[in-house]
């Protein structure tokens, strides 16, 4: 029987139409006012009026499950799920099962652990009572193949900057923040981050760098921080005139990286004298992908499905 492999994402609108439907969603069906509304749309239109995520998780599912198949051809399918967009976590499951698929490995396009972000990906699958076997995985913010693949993204970034600058150039480590509360449940979400900075410090020898969280929500609770934007005002105060973001919690392209980043932090950067670059994305780097697919295979041979 072939083995699912659900790979699950955030999702994002299509359109600007879908922008406010897709809110209510993430908000749970609360009330956005149309401040908010306006404000988020904007921001999709900057970025070309649509998120990419699906296409790019798409892509991640066709590579990995070719690399899956290499030695045994069949014997996994995957799926793509999202948690607040089409196709649907739920739906995906139907689809799933009707291929036949009863039995399948869950992985969300998110590598550390938090209550609040892999915790609700299982919920979902918890609440859409599929007729499927589930082995999860809940976290590879440590796997070979992904912290290979972000240490040459590095390398490649840094070759940007001018030979005789590359020594100082700021590196600032990013992932989504949360809100601060989950502190007071002992939440793995920092930790798993800081092992994953520690990892790839490791990979990149010396180098000045830095932790901080970005994309903080609209609310009046605190969120984790430090966040990017104040961290890059420090350093151009004290100076310095090249930072590179790498942002370690995302894998593709997708609001949190072409407004956030690429829109919000580079006019703030230039604004200040600095110049700010990104590295490449993850998406299918094989490395990570090949890593990913270890991953999957080693989880179905605990569940004892091969």
């Amino acid at each position: 029987m072939t083995i699912g492999v659900l790979l699950m994402a955030y999702g994002g609108p299509n359109n600007l139409d879908e922008v406010e439907p897709y809110l209510l969603d993430v908000r749970g069906f609360r009330p956005t006012s149309p401040e908010i509304i306006h404000d988020v749309r904007e921001r999709y239109r900057e970025i070309g009026g649509r998120s990419p995520i699906l296409e790019r998780t798409q892509a991640q599912a066709a590579a990995l499950q070719t690399a899956l198949n290499a030695a045994s051809p069949g014997e996994f399918k995957t799926f793509v799920g999202m948690r607040h967009w089409r196709p649907y976590i739920k739906d995906a499951l139907v689809a799933m099962a009707g291929q036949g698929c009863l039995r399948a490995v869950t992985l969300a396009m998110a590598p550390h652990y938090s209550l609040l972000s892999i915790g609700a990906y299982n919920k979902k699958l918890d609440d859409a009572s599929a007729p499927i076997v589930f082995a999860r995985i809940d976290r590879w913010g440590l796997l070979y193949g992904y912290l290979e693949a972000l240490a040459g993204r590095v390398d490649e970034a840094l070759q940007r900057f001018p030979a005789d600058e590359r020594a100082d150039v700021q590196i600032i480590f990013t992932a989504h923040s949360l809100p601060q509360r989950i502190r007071e449940w002992n939440d793995p979400y920092p930790d798993e981050l800081a092992a994953t900075g520690t990892a790839l410090m490791q990979r990149l020898g010396e180098h000045p760098y830095h932790f901080a969280y970005q994309s903080a929500a609209i609310s009046p609770d605190p969120w984790l921080g430090p966040d990017a934007g104040q961290i890059i005002a420090e350093l151009a105060a004290q100076g310095k005139k090249n930072v590179l973001i790498v942002p370690v919690g995302f894998v593709c392209e997708h609001v949190e990286i072409l407004y956030d980043v690429d829109v919000v932090f580079k006019r703030q950067a230039e604004s200040l004298g600095l110049r700010l670059e990104r590295i490449e994305m993850l998406n299918t780097a094989p490395q990570m992908i090949d890593g990913l697919a270890a991953l999957v295979r080693a989880r179905a041979i605990d569940a004892g499905w091969l």
